[in-house]
């Protein structure tokens, strides 16, 4: 990312952190009329955490990991209960706002003692009730993934290959908060499904070959039968994508970039396409780079079907259009925290689960870990177990 990028980043990021700072203190300090010296307390620790969020954010990648870990545990765990209050803190004003138009077309006198008390009384359930949430979705989060087992049924599956099995993971953001004993717990479960092909589809890093390196080098230990396979996500273009593009080879993780191999596992030589493309935002990270799919699915045998894995759902129109039969896709989370997952549909018109676009299907998988705060609410990680089938 250029400086000119980051620095309007950066200040977008800024204005939006004083913003909701400054709303929740008017929540929980002053229309609650706190009592010093804890009005002081709450207010400082608001003001230093509103400025400790970008500073981390701009130094995650300059700074050695060990270093900055400490500081994004606190900062990404402020960053999720701080969403909470935001959304808890907008319905009770909410309330509040109906019970006193209701009181004024009631005709009901004002009554300013009755106000400060109803302001502590929200304070203290937003705050209280914001607690509980938090504490849920680290809970979600931090625990082991669990194992979402997926049927999808394509019309052009040779009956030979009905039962295939492709293990996708996707989102797992290795970086400041998920490092090596994160990746050797997901390769435990995916070797532990004996899947006959592994897909990762993108966002695994957060950080330089020479910072994570050796967090994700245990990649190299998963084992299926015919291979395993990845694209490029946006992070990946954030961190470095042709340091991480080689790497990954080294382990074993063969990154398709606007490519396509025939996998042929069944018996009497059965067979089927799968294709990769580049993150739908790469074009925008120096030439060579860009999603392509048409140079991807070039002369294939459209008697075959085909699989693709692309990072950002969107690209999913297109690949109908090109006549994917599966497409596999992250990137979403699944919005990791309720109510997040209706903004996400701003951006991306599929969030999670399975979807039919015509006659192609498209996965998008709710991501094996996380990004940012380390909390999932609705949507729970997850290790998918694609299980491919004839009609």
């Amino acid at each position: 990312m250029s400086l000119s990028r980051l620095l309007t980043a950066l200040f977008v990021v800024s204005s939006i952190l004083v913003g909701l700072h400054f709303y929740i203190w008017t929540k929980l300090v002053r229309d609650a009329q706190l009592a010093a010296p804890y009005r002081e307390i709450v207010s400082y620790l608001l003001i230093a955490l509103a400025v400790l969020i970008p500073l981390v954010m701009a130094s995650s990648r300059a700074l050695p990991r060990a270093v900055v870990a400490p500081l994004a545990w606190v900062v990404y765990v402020w960053m999720g209960l701080i969403f909470f209050l935001f959304f808890l803190s907008l319905g009770a004003d909410a309330l509040v706002l109906g019970g006193r138009l209701v009181g004024k077309l009631s005709g009901a006198q004002p009554d300013p003692e009755r106000r400060v008390l109803l302001a502590k009384a929200v304070a203290i359930v937003v705050a209280g009730g914001s607690a509980i949430l938090g504490g849920i979705a680290m809970n979600s989060a931090l625990g082991v993934v669990a194992v979402k087992r997926v049927p999808v049924r394509l019309t052009k599956l040779p009956t030979q290959l009905s039962g295939y099995t492709i293990v996708q993971v996707s989102d797992i953001h290795v970086g400041p908060t998920i490092g090596r004993a994160f990746i050797e717990q997901i390769v435990a479960s995916i070797n532990a499904l004996k899947p006959d092909l592994v897909a990762i589809t993108g966002d695994l890093v957060d950080g330089s070959v020479a910072e994570l390196g050796h967090l994700v080098e245990p990649l190299r230990e998963l084992q299926a039968k015919d291979g395993v396979y990845c694209v490029t996500g946006n992070h990946e273009y954030y961190s470095g994508a042709d340091e991480w593009i080689q790497y990954l080879g080294t382990l074993g993780v063969k990154v398709l970039r606007n490519e396509r191999v025939t996998i042929c596992a069944g018996p009497g030589g059965a067979c089927f396409d799968l294709a990769g493309v580049d993150d739908w935002t790469a074009k925008g990270f120096g030439k060579g780079h860009g999603a392509n799919l048409p140079r991807a699915l070039e002369g294939r045998d459209t008697s075959r079907p085909l699989v693709l894995l692309a990072h950002q759902p969107k690209a999913a129109p297109e690949a109908a259009e090109l006549g994917v039969d599966l497409q596999l896709s992250g990137h979403t989370h699944g919005g990791q925290l309720v109510p997040f997952n209706w903004l996400v549909k701003l951006e991306q018109p599929y969030v999670s689960g399975l979807y039919a676009l015509g006659e192609t299907q498209l996965y998008v998988s709710n991501g094996t870990g996380y990004w940012g705060p380390p909390m999932r609410l609705g949507a729970p990680a997850e290790i998918t177990r694609l299980e491919l089938s004839t009609t």
